[in-house]
This record gives C-alpha cells, structure tokens and sequence, in this order.
C-alpha cells in the first residue's frame, strides 16, 4: 500500500460520520435495473445485450450510460421500479459493525421518494442518523448542497466525515472537492467508470463493504 494511502486511511479512522450512497452501494439494483430496460425495449428491435453495451462504451469514457443509450437507439425512459431494489447482503452487517464502534451514520443519495420507508422495509433506517434523499431535498447530486445539507444536519465539519459511493461523478469527486475523505466501492456499473479528473480520485477503493470492517477500524 502506497505510503500516501496508508496516511489517508489512518486520518480517515478519525472521522466521525461515514456517508453512504444507496444504489450499487448498500442496494442491490439490478433487478431493478433489468426491468427498467425490459420495458424501455419492448416491442423494438433493440436486445438487453444492445443496450448494455452501449451503456458500458459511454460509461467507460465517463460519460451518462443510460442518457447515451436511451438517445442512441430513440427510447422512452420507463419509470424505476424501487420495489425490486434489496440490500446486498454485506449492508447490515457493515452498518452494525460500525456503529458499534462509535460512528454516526448517514445516508447522501439520489433517490425517488420514499427514501426512509424503504430503509424502514429494508430493515437499515435505525442505524442512521441523517438521510439526505435529492427527492424530498429538491437537490442531487453531484451538487454540493445536498452534502452540505447533510454535514449541516449532523453538525460535522467536511474534514470529519467519509463518503463512501460507487460513482465518481456523484460521489467521489463532489465529496472530495467539499474535503470529505472518500471511498469508492466498486461494484454495479460505477465500477466501469474510469477517472476523467484529479477530483475523481478516492482516497481508497474496496471491492465489498466488509473492507471497510479493516478499514475503519479505531485502534490503528
């Protein structure tokens, strides 16, 4: 681990909140995902295989996969179905973990309304203190405010909190440029995002949240 890395980490187990996205981070999409194209490409000549490999030519460039796809082929973007989203299963257990040794919780997500039913569905809602959700808040990311509203609500300094997300649009860059310290998980589609500037570099990345079990750990 490089020597700059290992400085970063160590600052980062000082924090006091740690932030997390939902989609691809704590919820599992994909179904989600799958009925969303199901139903844009019904009755057209455009397969599942079409769309998704168009998507990943944009996004690999660090471009909006599913804006260039949905132009691409001439679709109509269907709604997002929440109900088929679920938590991966590494959620709760990390969500516990963490609060157990001493951190606040908080959620920074663009999401449709309803944020706080679903974590109470899900089970999640009691381990977070603050959910800033761009539907209820009229604001998403990647804009400022709505990780300025959070850190305001928890009543934390930039410098005292962590973002952890899979975008490096939506979380990483505009988390890093506030002086958040930042997580990327990579996994979902975000994980096919390539940096594109010096803001979209995180100060660590992990494959599954139980990393962040080594990784926040207080006693180093």
């Amino acid at each position: 681990m490089p020597s700059n890395e290992r400085a970063s980490i160590k600052n980062m187990r000082k924090a006091e909140w740690i932030f997390f996205d939902l989609g691809s981070t704590l919820i599992d999409e994909t179904q989600a995902d799958l009925h969303r194209i199901r139903d844009m490409i019904a009755g057209t000549d455009v397969t599942e295989e079409m769309y998704r490999k168009k998507r990943l030519e944009r996004i690999a460039k660090g471009l909006p996969g599913d804006q260039a796809a949905i132009a691409f082929f001439g679709l109509t973007k269907t709604p997002w179905h929440s109900e088929d989203e679920t938590p991966y299963a590494d959620a709760e257990p990390i969500l516990s973990e963490l609060r157990r040794r001493g951190y606040r919780l908080g959620v920074i997500a663009n999401q449709n309304a309803g944020t706080e039913e679903r974590l109470k569905n899900w089970g999640l809602f009691p381990f977070f203190d603050v959910v800033a959700a761009s539907a209820e808040l009229g604001v998403a990311k990647p804009d400022p405010a709505i990780f300025q509203w959070a850190l305001s609500k928890a009543n934390c300094e930039p410098e005292n909190a962590v973002m952890v997300g899979d975008r490096l649009d939506n979380d990483i860059a505009p988390a890093n440029r506030l002086g958040m310290y930042t997580v990327r998980l990579l996994r979902g589609i975000g994980a096919y995002h390539t940096q594109q500037s010096s803001d979209e570099y995180p100060d660590v990345a992990i494959h599954t949240l139980f990393e962040l079990y080594d990784l926040m750990r207080r006693n180093d």
